[in-house]
């Protein structure tokens, strides 16, 4: 199992608020402003379509890669971390 990165501890270790969407695990800059360019500024935004998803691995990670082109690490990286919140804040 990969070790998560503080970015990831970070996210989790909180309630979400007000979070840009670049707060989750695996979003960067750029794909943070494809996010952003299709509505989904703000990291509750993106749970909300992973919950929509039923959070569902499979679904998110093709969600994920056809709204902004994430990558098979980018994907795992922010399903395990909107994952993870949803089991210690849901």
């Amino acid at each position: 199992m990969s070790s998560t990165s503080q970015k990831h501890k970070d996210f989790v270790a909180e309630p979400m608020g007000e979070k840009p969407v670049m707060a989750l695990a695996g979003i960067g800059d750029v794909l943070g402003k494809r996010l952003e360019e299709k509505g989904f500024d703000k990291a509750y935004v993106v749970l909300g379509q992973f919950l929509v998803l039923k959070k569902d691995e499979e679904l998110f990670r093709d969600w994920l890669k056809d709204t902004c082109g994430a990558n098979v690490k980018q994907q795992g990286d922010c399903y395990g971390c909107l994952r993870e919140w949803c089991a210690s804040f849901l």
